[in-house]
């Protein structure tokens, strides 16, 4: 009887664990969606000096907005750094972030910038920028420099970027942007930069 309880035991437990398959596990983070999406610069208006003429673009700007979906179940996490890898034109843009307090739940957000500098550059001056010139985007969940998760948007091989040329310093994150004022409530909050 013992033996049968056992075997019964393990069935469900090996039929728990299948269902699970693809669930983030307790105390693991998940991304669940990496979107690209090619923007213009935000219009603002100033009308603070006396005559004052605001600059209009002729043809605006693209930049291009990574925006990452994912998931936590810890409590809450004091630090959370996402590394973002865009694949343009053969070559590697990196950036990363760190967001604080980070509460439990699904639907967190966290958005990276390539500016239209430097999509202009890596695109060799190419006008109007296309979203298939976006190659490939990959995006790293680490807490206390431990890889958490670790997607593509296009699939490809486990650390595709790793072999390819790379530069830092092209991604922006949103409070380096003319984006930091606008959707306060959709991100996670930002580790502000050391002084």
């Amino acid at each position: 009887m013992k033996s049968l309880h056992s075997l019964l035991v393990l069935v469900c437990g090996l039929s728990l664990a299948g269902s699970l398959q693809g669930q983030v596990a307790p105390g693991v983070f998940g991304i669940t969606k990496i979107t690209k999406t090619l923007i213009t610069s935000p219009q603002f208006t100033y009308s603070g000096a006396q005559g004052y003429q605001p600059y209009q673009a002729n043809q605006p700007n693209q930049w291009l907005e990574v925006e990452v979906e994912f998931s936590s179940t810890p409590e809450y996490v004091e630090e959370l750094t996402l590394r973002y890898h865009v694949l343009v034109n053969g070559k590697v843009l990196t950036g990363e972030v760190t967001h604080t307090n980070v509460a439990a739940g699904k639907g967190h957000r966290s958005v990276m910038y390539v500016p239209p500098q430097a999509l202009s550059r890596f695109m060799g001056n190419r006008q109007p920028i296309q979203p298939a010139a976006i190659q490939n985007i990959a995006v790293q969940i680490v807490q206390q420099g431990a890889v958490k998760d670790d997607t593509s948007l296009v699939k490809a091989p486990a650390q595709w970027y790793a072999a390819l040329p790379r530069t830092a310093g092209l991604l922006l994150n949103k409070n380096e942007t003319p984006f930091a004022a606008l959707y306060w409530d959709r991100y996670e909050m930002i580790k502000p930069a050391s002084h």
